[in-house]
């Protein structure tokens, strides 16, 4: 089941850029295109979901289809480099919310300096060359042009990013840190499934996830107490 959803997350990625790119006209007035930014947004959020559930082994039981699905999803969400991710998340998991978690700022609790902070630790030279490659790839496309590559596919990886920052990085982790949170000094979302999919896939529910990392984001609701 879990190579079924990986592999879903992934098609759906593609199918819908690749439709949206050609068919959905990037107006001020067109309502439907902010719907289809807004699912293209999730769809890039699904994505690092997905590759973050090979890094803790969730897709499958083979190792290399966990590695080789966490390669492409990683790619695909923004040329990111999945061995460095998954090494940072490891020491995410081991020390939460402390100065040797390269996830948390500890200068600052400010929503726009720890992003920045954190976009910095992530974001390579390397991979804004390629992704600069892959925008004008996306040119050669019959109808595409340069304002629906960036409305349709740089301002939804975007907003992707913002979602998984927030969701899974800031709120939950950020201070003050109280007893409740547990070891993980962790958040978590009340119970609400349909929201808690739709803000994160389910990753709001996100001291059930410390508590469990062997959990696939898909059954990570059933944890909820």
């Amino acid at each position: 089941m879990g190579i079924l959803i990986a592999l879903a997350v992934v098609v759906m990625w593609v199918f819908h850029l690749s439709w949206i790119l050609q068919h959905v006209v990037p107006s001020f007035t067109n309502l439907w295109m902010y719907i289809h930014i807004l699912v293209q947004a999730w769809l890039f959020t699904g994505l690092f979901i997905t590759a973050h559930d090979a890094m803790h082994g969730n897709i499958s039981r083979s190792r290399r289809i966990n590695e080789a699905i966490g390669h492409i999803a990683s790619f695909l969400f923004a040329a990111m480099f999945y061995k460095r991710l998954k090494k940072n998340h490891g020491l995410h998991h081991k020390f939460p919310a402390t100065a040797q978690d390269p996830d948390f700022f500890a200068k600052s609790q400010n929503f726009f300096l720890w992003w920045g902070a954190f976009m910095y630790r992530y974001v390579t030279v390397l991979q804004i060359m390629i992704m600069a490659i892959i925008f004008n790839l996306l040119l050669l496309i019959p109808a595409v042009d340069e304002a629906r590559a960036i409305v349709f596919w740089a301002l939804p990886a975007i907003l992707g990013t913002l979602q998984l920052f927030w969701v899974g990085v800031y709120w939950p982790h950020r201070l003050p840190h109280h007893e409740h949170m547990g070891p993980h000094r962790a958040r978590t979302q009340h119970k609400n499934h349909l929201w808690a999919l739709i803000s994160c896939y389910f990753f709001g529910y996100h001291r059930e996830h410390h508590n469990n990392p062997r959990i696939p984001w898909w059954q990570l609701f059933k944890t909820k107490p």
